[in-house]
């Protein structure tokens, strides 16, 4: 639309256009002008108002567009001096262009409200260099340097704190109202607010590879790509339009050489009334303007869409298939179950994250975080790491193994066939079997709400994928009630599955994958909108996939399908909206039942009300 210095020419003109037209219509009758003068005075008027629809129309030309609604317009108001109805035919202009600036200003605002949500561009940063500090573009960042960051500054690139205290508003990047506490060796991403605190941190990825950049490219990127329904659409104007010219030459010149002989004024003043209720601009406008509204929904609630091509898709998702770990389960091993022998469950615990206190292994961590109690160093006299087995250590002057079940048999200690649903550590004491404690994946938050819903309400088709063993994977698939779980996959593997279930679907049914985005690229770039879920910073995720949710939580997938279908939802009530009134305007106008200015008043209102339809999106609550 030429932005909001083409807007403002285009107000200029037309508001010195309608003054003229204004002083013509109120002193015409006290100057005395000849019939001649008097079509030359208000054709000057005429071009100035129209100088807006005439360089709209030259760019439609030198797109090859030739055949469009800005030329149905000059053409209908410019033949109104043929047949000196010239006050009419400026009237409608008039309305049209007051119609056209309040949807490029609809258009404009939707476009800004937009930008206004992703504002996260830092504008500066404050490098220490030889223990001074120097303010500098966040562009000019080289991974390693060391920047300031004081409360209230936004982040300039991605870093990780070296020292320092405070919370941090990521409410831009997530969605996420409450601020984050972050401490030494924290993750800070570009684009967040330091709320409290000065923090010191260390550069981890220049500028342009940070997250605020790839955000805002990929929000640029969503506004610049056209629909399935832009695209007919302006198929759809490219034909349209030379058949509505037809019909209205047809509508001037038949009638007046048959049935109604030699009534030329009648029939060329039915065909420019048909001419200008035909012009298809509120539907023309309102499709990308719905697809803004989209987009512009999504962002407030943390979703970042590549391209608005993928609203339109997920209306016709019929799968969905997940990766297990990191999306599904928390990514966090912690102690499920404690099945002692010959001691108490509080003895085990004990005695197991003593064995496993010096390994940094998460499998080790769970264990003394289930444990809590501080662990007394000096009771453990020896430690020894026995790779892919365990570990054996000497605690108060005993024995003691940790580890799976092929440690203790080499160790020819007798230990009971379990299966359980997540990794076994059996312990050993002294050379006798002491239990087994289970460690485990924790589903996230709303995850089975989720699928239950995805299933029950919309109908869909689960699928998980996952590398974990068939126990583990297993018992998370029939806990949340897939349709389908495979187990023990390699990434490989996983884009096998995908493309199996692509090639099995009819061609208006779409594959959604929802991975991590950080071992998933492959299977994300395959499927047909591939979804990154929890990616904050992953560079992997905003390159391979489609959608990006930087919230950490499975029911934003509910929310952007939600968003999907009211949004293709709103551009069909539109389509059916305007093309139901054309067709009833078109034959009022056709058999003279309405006026020139009946048919744009009429027009304008049904272009205010699809608009007002595609804005309401922005103003989704999530």
């Amino acid at each position: 639309m030429g932005g909001i210095r083409a807007v403002r020419r285009n107000m200029l003109l037309t508001g010195i256009g309608a003054a003229a037209f204004l002083g013509e219509l109120v002193f015409l009758k006290k100057m005395d002008l000849t019939l001649q003068q008097e079509v030359i005075l208000f054709a000057a008027t005429y071009m100035i108002i129209a100088a807006g629809v005439v360089e709209k129309t030259v760019r439609s030309f030198c797109k090859k567009r030739i055949f469009n609604e800005y030329l149905l317009i000059l053409i209908a108001t410019a033949c109104s001096f043929l047949i000196f109805q010239y006050v009419e035919g400026i009237s409608v202009l008039l309305l049209f262009q007051i119609g056209s600036i309040l949807e490029e200003v609809m258009l404009y605002r939707s476009k800004k409200s937009i930008a206004n949500m992703m504002d996260i561009a830092p504008e500066f940063a404050n490098r220490k260099s030889h223990e001074q500090e120097v303010q500098v573009e966040p562009s000019e960042l080289e991974c390693g340097d060391i920047i300031l960051i004081r409360p209230g500054e936004r982040i300039p690139v991605d870093s990780r704190v070296l020292s320092g205290e405070s919370m941090v508003d990521a409410k831009a990047l997530t969605g996420e109202s409450l601020p984050q506490t972050v401490t030494a060796g924290a993750m800070l991403y570009s684009g967040s607010i330091n709320l409290t605190g000065a923090l010191e941190a260390e550069v981890v990825k220049k500028y342009e590879d940070s997250t605020a950049a790839k955000i805002m490219a990929m929000v640029r990127k969503a506004n610049d790509t056209k629909t399935d329904s832009e695209r007919t659409i302006t198929k759809f104007a490219s034909i349209y339009t030379p058949i509505i010219m037809l019909a209205a030459a047809l509508l001037a010149i038949v009638p007046p050489n048959t049935f109604a002989e030699g009534d030329w004024y009648t029939w060329i003043y039915r065909a420019l009334t048909f001419l200008i209720v035909a012009c298809p601009w509120g539907i023309v406008i309102s499709i990308p303007l719905t697809f803004y509204g989209g987009i512009g929904a999504a962002a407030r609630q943390g979703v970042m869409i590549k391209s608005s091509h993928q609203l339109e898709l997920l209306t016709k998702a019929d799968t969905f298939v997940f990766d297990k770990t990191g999306t599904l389960t928390e990514g966090v091993f912690e102690v499920k179950e404690i099945h002692p022998e010959g001691m108490t469950e509080e003895e085990l615990l004990e005695l197991t994250a003593y064995i496993e206190y010096f390994s940094n292994h998460p499998i080790s961590m769970s264990l003394q975080k289930m444990y809590k109690k501080e662990v007394e160093k000096q009771r453990i006299e020896v430690v020894q790491e026995i790779p892919g087995q365990g570990i054996y250590a000497l605690i108060d002057g005993k024995a003691a193994y940790a580890g799976n079940r092929e440690l203790l048999r080499e160790l020819r200690i007798a230990v009971p066939k379990v299966r359980a649903a997540g990794t076994i550590v059996y312990v050993a004491l002294d050379g006798v079997y002491a239990g087994y404690i289970v460690i485990g994946d924790t589903l996230k938050k709303e995850v089975r709400e989720t699928m239950d819903i995805l299933k029950r309400r919309y109908h869909k088709e689960l699928v998980m994928l996952t590398g974990d063993n068939e126990i583990v994977g297993g018992a998370v698939g029939k806990l949340l009630n897939m349709d389908h779980i495979y187990t023990n996959l390699l990434p490989a593997e996983k884009v096998e599955k995908v493309e199996e279930f692509i090639d099995s679907q009819q061609e208006d049914e779409k594959l959604v994958y929802v991975g991590d985005g950080i071992n998933d690229a492959p299977v994300l770039k395959r499927a047909d909108i591939g979804i990154a879920m929890g990616t904050l910073g992953a560079a992997a995720a905003v390159e391979a996939a489609d959608i990006v949710l930087m919230e950490d939580d499975p029911s934003m997938i509910l929310v952007i399908l939600r968003i999907a279908r009211e949004t293709i939802g709103a551009i069909r009530q539109n389509a059916v909206l305007s093309i139901g009134m054309k067709l009833i305007l078109l034959t009022l106008a056709a058999t003279g039942l309405i006026s020139m200015w009946t048919a744009i008043t009429a027009d304008v209102i049904i272009m205010l009300v699809t608009l007002f339809n595609a804005l309401c999106l922005l103003k989704y609550p999530g």
